[in-house]
């Protein structure tokens, strides 16, 4: 399957609000790389071996982990857990595609269920969550690993952007977490629902920016 890229954009009005309200475009103007995670969200093969757009994002994802492993900062990779339907799922997908959203996860060790072009590192965090977002009570293995690394900023990437990437900011950015989430390095399976979550997280849940501008607050003048 061919990669694909999101023609992402913020609107002008969007920028222009948030410049006259705060006096900036970007709400985030500096991280400390040692207190911020990079979140890959869900980038199992279940997603990348049917949506074009994932595969696009995977170059990008590998430059913010390289960089921010350097400047010691945190990856984390969040893998959907692997279960049993719910009631309330068969009721709402239909009894295969339940099924099927239930085993996306896909078998053996977390390393193991990742796409096979990531690598992951001794230090690298590994997370199971059985909700869209990974900060939600209860139902992610995530939280408690980011609280003990004393992490304040987490850079959101992976798929879909408008259902676990979104949800993930959200919740993120509600428990007081400094949220950025990278516009091409997120994936949906059309521009415009990957555009609508852009818009809902830099109108009111965190920042958004394209991976040069992050790895510039990872290493000022090295990116």
């Amino acid at each position: 399957m061919e990669a694909r890229f999101h023609d992402w954009h913020i609107e002008p009005r969007e920028y222009a609000r948030q410049e006259e309200r705060r006096g900036r475009r970007h709400a985030y103007e500096r991280i400390d790389p040692a207190r911020t995670a990079l979140l890959v969200i869900d980038m199992v093969p279940f997603f990348l071996n049917e949506l074009p757009y994932t595969r696009g994002i995977v170059p990008n994802i590998s430059r913010i982990a390289d960089a921010l492993r350097v400047a010691g900062g945190t990856v984390a990779w969040v893998l959907p857990t692997n279960g049993a339907p719910t009631r309330a799922s068969t009721e709402f997908y239909g009894e295969r595609v339940a099924a099927m959203y239930a085993a996306s996860g896909g078998e053996g060790t977390l390393a193991e269920r990742l796409w096979r072009e990531f690598q992951v590192h001794e230090a690298d965090v590994l997370a199971e969550k059985s909700a869209t977002s990974a900060f939600f009570p209860g139902r992610s293995t995530l939280p408690p690993l980011l609280e003990a690394r004393g992490i304040d900023t987490v850079l959101v990437t992976g798929t879909l952007s408008n259902i676990c990437c979104e949800s993930t900011a959200r919740d993120a950015s509600t428990l007081g977490l400094r949220v950025i989430m990278v516009a091409d390095a997120n994936a949906a399976r059309r521009d415009q629902d990957h555009n609508a979550a852009l818009y809902n997280v830099y109108r009111s849940f965190g920042d958004v920016r394209p991976t040069g501008e992050v790895l510039e607050l990872i290493a000022p003048s090295a990116a």
